[in-house]
């Protein structure tokens, strides 16, 4: 297969955009991509998109004809992707796959989500029921806010069936916000969070489902927000005249899906997502343990835990206690959502994946704040989810050569 390298990444900041469409944000997506190594649309063979939310929250289907809205993109290969959260990840390996066919040399992805009006804020049962969409119809019955409901029964199983603690389990999110502090782009950048605050009832925190241990600072954010990456074959970084020894590759990538009905999976060790991950490593040629920074999809603390197993560097059952230990830090052997994850810096849902593989090239690249920097990073991976732990896309990227 052809080497695919990431030519280009840019993001928004994270959080509320206020009074913005979806085709300012995907223009801005574009334009700003580009700007980065100097190129302009036209120079794109093709593109994807990426978003959860545009038919139920904004009432607009054909993304791609908003991305062939933006000058230097008309009449070019383009698609929406689409597989609920993991959308965004979805949407490079789109990129990738019609390099690999021979559709050009140059793909954009983008990703964006608008889940905020334009003050800011957030309307919690509207977008949990858009969000609802994307699950099992057997188990909505009952629920108010379908997923932060489901993902309670998952934190409770996993809790119960491997003597995990809730502080464990809120250990992640202090360290994510701690991450976030020194992030410019988070969502919670301001927001200070002690062990005690996070498994205190009280103020903010409190449980989301009666009976069931979620509580708020277990949860990630409502957040508006875009991203996008230039990927590009070797032939493609010479017509846009990026050197590839400065570029992160993406050396490996993996893509499965589990059943949607609950009695069909197996949530605590989901077959597809341990699959996906294990074909990124195989294409890349190497093990967990050759990973120096990931980012995992933590949409609850809960799969910040499973998250850290199935990218093999803890084992099942210890994903909670290996970041309760301390292991995930910047300063650690393998620097785990260092961007503040989902959690802290954020979940514009369509956006999620292609800022997770951005943001582990730019620690490849020496580009993040310094606080936050791995030591000498050469590989990174991620894990992208979609879904009650059903749809997964795996990167394994390594930095330049």
């Amino acid at each position: 297969m052809k080497p695919i390298y990431i030519a280009a990444y840019s993001q928004s900041r994270f959080g509320k955009l206020h009074a913005v469409t979806q085709e300012q944000m995907i223009a801005a997506a574009v334009t700003s991509v580009c700007a980065e190594i100097g190129v302009t649309p036209d120079q794109i063979d093709s593109g994807s998109i990426a978003a959860a939310c545009n038919f139920s929250l904004h009432q607009q289907g054909l993304l791609a004809g908003l991305l062939a809205g933006v000058p230097g993109m008309a009449a070019k290969p383009l698609e929406a992707a689409e597989n609920a959260c993991a959308s965004g990840g979805q949407a490079v390996l789109s990129g990738i796959y019609k390099l690999q066919a021979g559709l050009g040399e140059t793909a954009i992805a983008v990703g964006i989500e608008k889940m905020r009006d334009d003050d800011g804020r957030a309307d919690g049962k509207r977008v949990g029921e858009a969000l609802g969409y994307f699950s099992d119809p057997a188990e909505r019955e009952g629920k108010t806010f379908v997923f932060p409901h489901i993902f309670a029964e998952i934190m409770q199983l996993y809790m119960q069936h491997w003597s995990v603690s809730e502080a464990e389990l809120a250990s992640i999110a202090v360290q994510e916000y701690a991450n976030a502090g020194h992030n410019p782009y988070a969502q919670m950048q301001k927001v200070e969070l002690t062990l005690e605050q996070a498994t205190t009832i009280s103020g903010n925190n409190r449980y989301l489902v009666e009976g069931l241990p979620l509580k708020t600072y277990d949860c990630s954010q409502i957040t508006d927000g875009w991203a996008a990456m230039i990927l590009a074959t070797e032939e493609g970084l010479v017509r846009l005249g990026v050197d590839k020894h400065s570029c992160v590759q993406i050396a490996g990538w993996g893509q499965a899906v589990d059943p949607l009905q609950h009695q069909q999976r197996n949530v605590l060790e989901p077959a597809g997502a341990y699959r996906a991950m294990r074909s990124a490593f195989g294409m890349a040629g190497i093990t967990a343990d050759e990973i120096q920074a990931a980012e995992i999809h933590d949409c609850f603390t809960v799969m910040g835990a499973l998250g850290t197993e199935i990218l093999g560097r803890a084992r099942a059952g210890q994903g909670a206690a290996y970041w309760a230990d301390g292991n995930a830090g910047p300063g650690s052997a393998c620097g785990i959502n260092t961007s503040g994850g989902l959690i802290a810096k954020g979940h514009p849902v369509g956006a999620t994946g292609i800022a997770m593989i951005g943001w582990t090239a730019w620690q490849l690249l020496g580009k993040v704040p310094q606080e936050l920097q791995v030591k000498d990073p050469e590989h990174a991976a991620t894990f992208n989810i979609g879904g009650p732990v059903c749809a997964s896309v795996c990167t394994v990227l390594r930095g330049p050569q």
